[in-house]
């Protein structure tokens, strides 16, 4: 039942041009198999090396 969708005339969501909408989301698939951008994967990788420096890196550096 999650696909049921009353407003099927909103435009599916694209990664490329990310814009706020005038009234509703667009329709978003979170599937892991969604296409995402270079820039989109940088971030992911930058907030991923932060979080094991502030894990791994005070710990280390406190013991």
């Amino acid at each position: 039942m999650a696909d049921d969708h009353h407003e099927e005339d909103r435009p599916d969501y694209d990664p490329e041009h990310v814009e706020l909408p005038a009234r509703e989301p667009p329709l978003r698939s979170t599937a892991p198999q969604s296409p995402f951008t270079m820039s989109q994967v940088g971030t992911g990788i930058g907030v991923l090396l932060v979080g094991l420096v502030l894990t791994f890196g005070i710990a280390l550096a406190l013991a």
